[in-house]
């Protein structure tokens, strides 16, 4: 990652106006949201749109085509090109022929992706914003940081600055008054513009129409008043039926700003008349700039299911740090990342898909089903296989996928690190390393590994057998969570098996876009795994359990090894986490916990992989109670607490806030004891803790479960 890069994120992290503006927003965004969607099924009414916009997507040609003979039967003129620099030629080209001298925009993220005011300017043309949020930024001379909106990361203090110097008096913070200041100022721009330049949400191929949705009515201004107007469009927003725009317009506003619906809706289907009688030009303009080639590759179609909400960035725990300045270019966020890596150039998304931490957020928010993750993944993946992985990077793999030597150096940290440990933890690293142990204290490499400890367990021998996967987490660091799961499993009557040729998961790997590296680690795994006949692999560790039970067979398919996708999918099948097979042993009757007791408060972590791609989060929760525990909810229970995997040391500077936050809504609960499924989960927030210095505690789930077994 380049220096400046780097700079701008500490610029952003240390600007208090931005992360207070934007952090104060997601807050109240997730509430809001959820009051927004009450009595609506989200699951049923993102399925709707899904389905429609990936019918578009899989022939935008003959969807295009149908478009344009219907809206050019209603009068309108239609002009769809593959290259930015022709509609830039087709609007000027429009103008010199009117004897255009100004233009009013209503906002459009299509014109800011081409940079179209530049271009009219260049040719003399006056251009004047005429979205509140897009006219503030035009003055400030900067670029929308949001999709919806675009200057969310400014304070009203800073609007008033820039006013001030519009208007040439000093304004104060009232936003009645700055608002009226603004409507003073725009409204003889509508009234002197010759040509007024809109985007469109929706185009609807059967009628010709496209669809505006505004919450300021300046969009109805744009495209009234002036004698032409003219609608950039990018082909993604076509849809084939316009019972289409119903559901799309149910989930925009409730996801892009957790309104029930927005001020205005404009459906324009053909031209109107002006003042004067004449018939207004009404100019479509069919944009593609590479959408039909991402609707081409089976990676990333969907994403041409994106209705341009931007609830992605709101649930961002990356966006609501950094802003749009530096998550993004021309779009921003997550999805931002996956458009400059097609709109602009892949190489170009380098910088800022590192920035994602692969939570999994807006998965659970997108009404177009869109899976950004997964997307940045490929992106990275491509990213390696056209540049080759950085040396640094190269080395440490190679070393993970020697499991001997790996095993071999894990061991020979416990010894070297003992310098630098106190207790359970690493407190101070020196020189370069010093900036890992900045926010959190790191686990000490346990002295005896899970697998030495495992011989000495003595285990019922039954017909019931589960293979345990530990991940080097709970093998190196935290043994006593896999002892407490051999506890909790032979309780119930089940033999754990433990296959020491098994090695990494290949997360580190795969997230980092080396798909070779973690696809041999998948092949390595497969093989000491599946050896033993088991009912089962478990995990307790929620990344290790995806990889096992999703990226394994992705990953071989991805990389051209479907000699290992039988296994692969075998391997799946018997694949469970630990606090859903518990849960299950408990239902069973197979296990049960003392009664009686009332162990007081205790709040529980949502861990990213465990809740969101497989689907656990009360089992924990039910688990605990009926152990016992009062669990108090905190507050972003199930926000990422920074650790990412190799994101926390990649870039610890926005792993450390996060982990901040995450702290203080633990303690704000009151309760002395957080428990998580994830080791780590465990390693980022434990560590958090002992340099915090709060009385708070942090366990496994499987401790704490094992603790209170029934004798």
């Amino acid at each position: 990652m380049k220096q400046e890069f780097k700079a701008s994120i500490n610029r952003a992290l240390n600007d208090a106006n931005l992360t207070g503006a934007l952090g104060k927003f997601s807050e109240a965004y997730k509430v809001n949201r959820t009051k927004a969607y009450e009595g609506i099924d989200f699951e049923e009414l993102r399925g709707r749109i899904a389905e429609a916009k990936s019918a578009a997507a899989c022939h935008l040609d003959e969807v295009a085509e149908t478009f344009r003979k219907n809206a050019e039967a209603l009068g309108a003129k239609v002009f769809r090109t593959r290259d930015p620099e022709e509609v830039k030629q087709y609007i000027l080209k429009v103008a010199r022929e009117n004897g255009v001298k100004n233009v009013v925009k209503s906002k459009s993220m299509a014109t800011e992706e081409i940079h179209l005011n530049q271009a009219l300017l260049k040719d003399g043309i006056s251009v004047a914003e005429t979205d509140l949020g897009e006219w503030i930024i035009q003055l400030a001379g900067q670029t929308p940081s949001h999709m919806v909106m675009p200057a969310i990361h400014m304070t009203k203090e800073e609007v008033a600055d820039i006013f001030s110097k519009e208007v040439n008096e000093r304004l104060d913070t009232d936003i009645p008054r700055l608002v009226k200041v603004a409507r003073n100022e725009l409204r003889p721009k509508f009234l002197e513009a010759d040509m007024g330049i809109s985007g469109g949400n929706i185009a609807v191929a059967e009628t010709g129409s496209i669809v505006l949705v505004t919450n300021e009515g300046n969009a109805r201004l744009v495209t009234t008043l002036p004698r032409i107007h003219v609608a950039l469009i990018g082909v993604e927003k076509l849809v084939e039926k316009f019972e289409t725009v119903v559901p799309i317009l149910d989930a925009l506003p409730r996801s892009a700003t957790a309104q029930l619906l927005t001020s205005y809706v404009s459906i324009i289907t053909g031209p109107t008349r002006n003042d004067d009688g004449s018939e207004k030009e009404l100019h479509i303009i069919l944009m593609d700039n590479q959408r039909t080639e991402m609707a081409k590759d089976p990676k990333f179609k969907q994403a041409l299911q994106c209705i341009r909400c931007g609830s992605c960035l709101n649930v961002c725990p990356i966006f609501r740090l950094v802003g749009g300045h530096v998550f993004g270019k021309v779009y921003t966020g997550g999805i931002g990342t996956i458009l400059t890596a097609w709109f602009d150039e892949l190489k170009k998304s380098e910088e800022i898909q590192g920035l994602c931490i692969q939570c999994g957020n807006c998965t659970q928010v997108c009404p177009g089903k869109l899976d950004i993750p997964e997307m940045i993944m490929e992106i990275r993946r491509r990213l390696v296989l056209e540049k080759g992985q950085p040396l640094v990077q190269k080395a440490i793999f190679s070393v993970v996928n020697n499991r001997k030597l790996f095993h071999g150096m894990l061991r020979a940290a416990s010894v070297a690190g003992k310098p630098f440990t106190s207790g359970k933890f690493i407190r101070h690293l020196p020189l370069f390393l010093s900036e890992l142990t900045d926010g959190r204290s790191l686990p000490a490499i346990a002295e005896k590994p899970f697998r030495d400890l495992y011989a000495g367990i003595e285990q019922p021998k039954g017909k019931e057998k589960a293979v345990f996967y530990a991940g080097c987490l709970i093998d190196f660091a935290y043994p006593e969570t896999g002892v407490a799961l051999v506890k909790l499993l032979n309780k119930a009557g089940i033999e754990v098996i433990f296959p020491e040729e098994q090695t990494c998961c290949g997360a580190p790997a795969l997230y980092s876009g080396a798909y070779e590296v973690a696809a041999q680690n998948a092949a390595d795994n497969i093989t000491a795994l599946l050896e033993q006949d088991a009912q089962y692999v478990v995990s307790a560790c929620p990344t290790c359990t995806v990889a096992l039970a999703h990226d394994f067979a992705k990953t071989l398919e991805a990389v051209g090894r479907t000699e290992w996708l039988d296994k692969a999918r075998q391997l799946a099948e018997k694949t469970v986490d630990l606090a859903t097979l518990v849960k299950r042993l408990v239902d069973q009757g197979r296990l049960s916990f003392q009664e009686g007791a009332d162990l007081g408060k205790i709040t529980y972590h949502d861990s990213c992989h465990l809740k969101r791609t497989l689907k656990v989060s009360e089992q924990p929760r039910e688990l605990l109670q009926q152990a016992g525990y009062q669990v108090e909810e905190m507050f972003e229970c199930d926000m990422c607490c920074g650790m990412g995997g190799s994101y926390s040391m990649k870039l610890p500077e926005i792993s450390a806030p996060i982990l901040k936050r995450k702290l203080k809504n633990i303690k704000d609960t009151g309760a002395p004891l957080v428990a998580m499924d994830c080791p780590g989960c465990v390693l980022q927030i434990s560590g958090g803790f002992d340099q915090d210095g709060a009385p708070v505690r942090v366990k496994h789930t499987a401790e704490l479960l094992a603790e209170r077994l029934k004798d």
